[in-house]
């Protein structure tokens, strides 16, 4: 087995305030992605403000939204018995399928703000989304948090606070797979002109998929455990990420023939 990198959490401290690893890298991930709708913002003939304006919107639809989605699919219980803690953001707990929905409601009011197709829109910002997408879960490596289920694979980890069994870094394989590749998938279909709908496609039936696979190597929340048919809470909802995005590419190029 691997040893796992003891990394502290804190990146740095200036005074009493402590700058977290994870926290930097949302930043750094907002920051590349930003930076690479700019070089991109012609597409859509948007200017360099209106870009910093659609990240803004885009960030607090996944602050907002993920926090809400962790909330309401992972801890409804809690809410319901301490409605406050769904405000007590110090206390971590995001999710991407919320934060997903955030965005994407984010978008829809940019794009009626700016008289855009909102799905041509989400053909722009899909292949910038893996960049923040790695990068998270390299923060939750650095954290120790979300780690894999037991293996004697190679390669497999001692993560502190897991007990004694080495488990799959799930988190690198996400940051390998929902970040790098499907980075690098996205921003290739996407060099070309497609269909209006299919870029948007590709990332929810790629995410969906790739999410849906990686979670046979994730410890399932541990107040959850597995649900219907033996899939976790994450695999359940991919998988309408998967249907959506596979219908979405279907009518996309059917839509382009007729």
């Amino acid at each position: 087995m691997l040893e796992y990198p003891q990394i502290d959490p804190v990146a740095f401290s200036l005074g009493p305030v402590s700058v977290h690893w994870y926290g930097l890298t949302y930043l750094v991930g907002i920051g590349l992605a930003w930076w690479l709708a700019r070089q991109r913002a012609k597409r859509l003939g948007l200017t360099h403000e209106q870009i910093g304006d659609l990240v803004f919107y885009a960030a607090l639809g996944v602050v907002l939204g993920g926090r809400l989605g962790y909330a309401l699919f992972y801890h409804f219980d809690r809410v319901l018995a301490d409605p406050l803690w769904l405000l007590r953001v110090w206390e971590g707990g995001m999710a991407f399928h919320g934060g997903f929905l955030g965005v994407v409601v984010a978008l829809i009011v940019f794009a009626r703000r700016h008289r855009l197709h909102w799905l041509e829109l989400g053909d722009f910002v899909a292949p910038l989304t893996p960049i923040g997408l790695g990068l998270g879960r390299l923060g939750n490596f650095i954290n120790g948090e979300l780690w894999g289920r037991t293996t004697e694979v190679p390669w497999g980890m001692v993560f502190p606070g897991a007990g004694d069994m080495a488990r799959h870094p799930s988190q690198l394989y996400q940051f390998a797979l929902e970040g790098l590749l499907l980075f690098i998938l996205l921003w290739i279909f996407s060099r070309q002109p497609r269909p209006l709908g299919s870029v948007s496609g590709l990332f929810l039936l790629g995410y969906g998929s790739l999410r849906f696979l990686v979670e046979f190597t994730r410890e399932p929340d541990a107040h959850l455990g597995l649900l219907t048919a033996g899939l976790s809470m994450g695999q359940l909802l991919s998988l309408p990420m998967i249907l959506v995005g596979g219908g979405l590419i279907y009518w996309a190029y059917r839509n382009k023939q007729a």
